[in-house]
C-alpha cells in the first residue's frame, strides 16, 4: 500500500501535462532508479489514470464520457476575438449608447464612461476571461473550483440567459421581417397609403406651429409589424401573428446551426456576424455625413456639456452603460475563453475586445446622429423631439430617414442586415453560455449528445418565446428586458466577483493567471478584483432598486400584477443561490462547522501550476515508454 501510495504521489497529474500538440510522453530512462517491476507499475499506472487525470476529474465517468474526450479550442484566435467582440458589441451598442451619450453631456460623458470602464467594466471583463481559460470549464463545473456553495449562481446564469433568449431573438425577427419587406420597389413606410395607416398619418416634412403627427414609418411599425392596436396590452395580448412567428422561428434556425458543433459552427459563423457590422456601419457613416443637416446631428451628439459631470445620475449612467455593454456575468466570456489555449494572452485579449467596443459605440453614435440631424432638418424640428432610445430610434426614426433617401431600399436592407449580425452575435453568446454550462456539467447525458441537446433548448426556448410574438408581445418584451437580466444580473456579478476575490482569493487567482501569461496582475488588478469592482456593482445594483427603469408610456400603464409577475422573474435566478447553498450544506458530510468549510472550499485540487514539475520528477522516475493520452478539459497544456 505504501508504494502504491508512492506511485500516485510520482506520476499525480502527469498524464494531463500534454502539450498543444499532443505530443506523446517520452519517459527518459535511468538504469540505476527503481527496479523494472516498479518502472512497469508507474507506466501501467498511467495508462490506467490518464483519461480521468486529464478530464473533467470525474473518477465515475464511464470510459465514453464526453469528459474524457478533448476539450474543443478556437481553430484560430480571431474566432475567440470575433465572438467575444461580436457578443459585447450588441444592439443596445446602437439604440442606446449614443442616447446615453447625449442626455448625459455629449463629450463630456466619455470621462465618467472611461473612468467606470477602467476601474469596474474591465476589471470584470478580464476576470472573466480569466477564470475560464485557467479552469476551462462553463458557468456550472467552475463553480466546484471556486467556491463550491455559490453554484447556484451558474444556475441563476442558465435562467437569465434563457430569458434572454425568450425575447431577445424577437427583436432580431423585428429586424428580420423589416429586412424581408426591403425587398421592394418601394419601402412600405413611405407613404400614408395602405391598409394599416389612420387619418393621423402625415408625411414626413414640415408643419405648422413645430408639431407633426404620426409617420408612415411609426403607423407602419406599430399597425403592421406588431399590430399592438389589436391587443389590450398584458390584459389581453391577443394571439400569435404568425408572420412574426416566423421571422422568430428564422431567427432559432440561423442560432442553432451556428451553436450546434460548438466553436466549430460558431467560429465560422461570426466571421460573417461580427465582421458585416463594422463594414456596413462605415458605408452608413459616409452616407449619413453627406446628408444636409448631419454635421448639426454630430455637433449635437459630442458637444460637452461640462455641468452634467457633477451630476449623481450621469456617473450611475455611465456605470451602467459600461456593464450592460460589456458584459460580464452572462456566463458567455467564460464559455468563450474556456476554449481558449491554455497559455493564450488573455489580459491582451481584455484590454483589445473592450477598446474596440467603446470605438464601436462611437461609431454607431456618429452613424445615428448623422442622420437625425438630417431628420431634424426636413421636420424643423429640434433633435431631441424625434425619439432617440430603444427599439423607437432603430424601428421608426431610421428606417423614416433612410425612405427619403435616393436608393432607399438598398440603404434599408444594409441597416437591417446591421440589426440582424449584432443581434445574433449577441444570442449566439448568451445561449452558448447555457450551452456551454450544462454540457460540462452534465458530460454523459448532454455533452456527448450536443446537436440534439442544442435543437431541444431552441425548439423550447421558441416556444417559450411565441407569446412575444403575439399582438401585444411587444409590452411582453419589455417587461422581460426590465424585469429578466436587468436587475437580477447586477447581484449575481457582485455575487461573482466577492466569491472569486474573497472565497476563491486575490492572490491565489494571481497565481493562476501567472502559471498561463507568465506574470502576475499588477496591485491594480488585485485592488479593483477585490474592492473596485464589487463596489461598482453593487452601487449599480442599489440605484436600479431605487430606481428602476419605468415601463409606463404615455400610451399605456402596466397592470400591478404584470410588475409583480416581474419582481417574481427576477427572484427566480436570484433564489438560485440561497436554494444551493442549503441544499449543498444538507449533503456535505461532517459536523456544521465542517460542512460550511469544506462548502467554501474548491473541490477539485488538481493545479495545471504543478504539471510541469509533476512531469519531470515523473521523466527522472521510470523507464522509457510512450504514454499515448488525451489532452482534454482543465489544466491540460502547460
Amino acid at each position: 500500500m505504501a508504494k502504491e501510495t508512492n506511485l500516485s504521489g510520482k506520476v499525480s497529474g502527469l498524464a494531463a501535462a500534454a502539450d498543444e500538440q499532443h505530443e506523446p510522453i517520452l519517459l527518459n530512462h535511468h538504469p540505476d532508479d527503481q527496479q523494472d517491476e516498479d518502472k512497469a507499475q508507474i507506466v501501467f499506472f498511467l495508462s490506467e489514470t490518464t483519461a480521468v487525470s486529464a478530464g473533467s476529474h470525474r473518477p465515475d465517468a464511464p470510459n465514453d464520457s464526453p469528459a474524457l474526450e478533448e476539450r474543443e479550442t478556437w481553430a484560430k484566435k480571431a474566432e475567440f476575438l470575433l465572438a467575444v467582440i461580436g457578443f459585447a458589441v450588441d444592439l443596445g451598442n446602437v439604440w442606446r449608447f449614443p442616447y446615453i451619450c447625449y442626455k448625459n453631456g455629449g463629450g463630456a460623458f466619455l470621462i465618467p464612461y472611461v473612468v467606470m470602464m477602467v476601474f469596474g467594466g474591465l476589471p470584470l471583463f478580464y476576470m472573466e476571461l480569466a477564470l475560464g481559460q485557467f479552469h476551462r470549464s462553463g458557468c456550472l463545473t467552475l463553480w466546484k473550483r471556486i467556491c463550491p456553495a455559490l453554484k447556484g449562481v451558474g444556475y441563476a446564469i442558465c435562467i437569465i440567459d434563457f430569458y434572454m433568449g425568450m425575447y431577445y431573438n424577437t427583436i432580431i425577427g423585428w429586424a428580420v421581417y423589416y429586412f424581408v419587406a426591403s425587398f421592394t420597389s418601394e419601402l412600405p413606410w413611405t407613404s400614408c397609403d395602405h391598409p394599416w395607416n389612420t387619418n393621423s398619418c402625415a408625411l414626413v416634412g414640415p408643419v405648422d406651429n413645430g408639431t407633426f403627427v404620426r409617420s408612415p414609418a411609426q403607423e407602419y411599425f406599430e399597425r403592421n409589424v406588431l399590430e399592438n392596436y389589436r391587443s389590450d396590452g398584458m390584459d389581453d395580448l391577443g394571439p400569435i401573428k404568425w408572420s412574426l412567428a416566423l421571422c422568430v422561428f428564422a431567427v432559432f434556425v440561423l442560432v442553432y446551426f451556428s451553436l450546434w458543433k460548438g466553436v466549430r459552427s460558431t467560429g465560422k459563423a461570426v466571421w460573417i456576424t461580427a465582421v458585416a457590422p463594422y463594414i456596413v456601419l462605415i458605408i452608413l457613416l459616409f452616407r449619413g455625413a453627406s446628408l444636409p443637416g448631419a454635421g448639426d446631428g454630430i455637433r449635437y451628439f459630442l458637444t460637452p456639456q461640462w455641468s452634467k459631470l457633477a451630476e449623481t445620475k450621469v456617473w450611475t449612467d455611465a456605470a451602467s452603460q459600461v456593464f450592460f455593454s460589456l458584459g460580464p456575468g452572462f456566463g458567455t466570456l467564460l464559455a468563450l475563453s474556456s476554449y481558449n489555449k491554455f497559455h493564450n494572452n488573455c489580459f491582451y485579449d481584455a484590454l483589445l475586445t473592450s477598446s474596440i467596443n467603446l470605438a464601436t459605440s462611437l461609431l454607431a453614435g456618429f452613424v445615428i446622429f448623422a442622420v437625425l440631424g438630417y431628420m431634424a432638418e426636413i421636420r424643423n424640428v429640434s433633435i431631441d423631439q424625434l425619439g432617440l432610445e430603444g427599439p423607437g430610434l432603430v424601428f421608426v426614426v431610421y428606417p423614416e430617414a433612410i425612405a427619403t433617401m435616393a436608393g432607399s431600399t438598398f440603404w434599408s436592407m444594409i441597416f437591417f442586415f446591421l440589426l440582424i449580425t449584432l443581434g445574433l452575435d449577441s444570442t449566439f453568446g448568451g445561449l452558448e453560455a447555457m450551452i456551454t454550462g450544462l454540457c460540462d456539467e452534465y458530460p454523459v447525458l448532454l455533452g456527448r449528445r450536443r446537436e440534439l441537446f442544442v435543437g431541444i433548448l431552441l425548439v423550447f426556448i421558441y416556444l417559450c418565446a411565441l407569446p412575444t410574438t403575439t399582438y401585444g408581445g411587444m409590452y411582453l418584451v419589455d417587461l422581460l428586458n426590465v424585469y429578466g437580466p436587468g436587475i437580477a444580473i447586477l447581484f449575481l456579478v457582485f455575487v461573482e466577483a466577492m466569491g472569486v476575490s474573497w472565497c476563491y482569493g486575490t492572490q491565489r487567482f494571481s497565481d493562476d493567471i501567472e502559471s498561463m501569461l507568465g506574470f502576475q496582475p499588477g496591485p491594480f488588478w488585485k485592488i479593483t478584483w477585490a474592492y473596485v469592482s464589487p463596489i461598482f456593482i453593487l452601487l449599480i445594483f442599489i440605484c436600479t432598486l431605487i430606481d428602476p427603469v419605468p415601463l409606463d408610456t404615455q400610451d399605456y400603464t402596466y397592470p400591478a400584477w404584470s410588475i409583480k409577475v416581474g419582481w417574481v422573474l427576477t427572484a427566480i435566478p436570484l433564489s438560485c443561490i440561497p436554494i444551493y447553498m442549503i441544499y449543498k450544506l444538507i449533503i456535505t458530510k461532517g459536523t456544521f462547522v465542517q460542512r460550511l468549510v469544506k462548502m467554501f472550499t474548491p473541490e477539485d485540487t488538481s493545479d495545471p501550476r504543478n504539471l510541469s514539475q509533476m512531469t519531470l520528477t515523473a521523466r527522472d522516475a521510470v523507464a522509457p515508454s510512450t504514454v499515448s493520452h488525451h489532452s482534454t478539459s482543465y489544466g491540460t497544456q502547460v
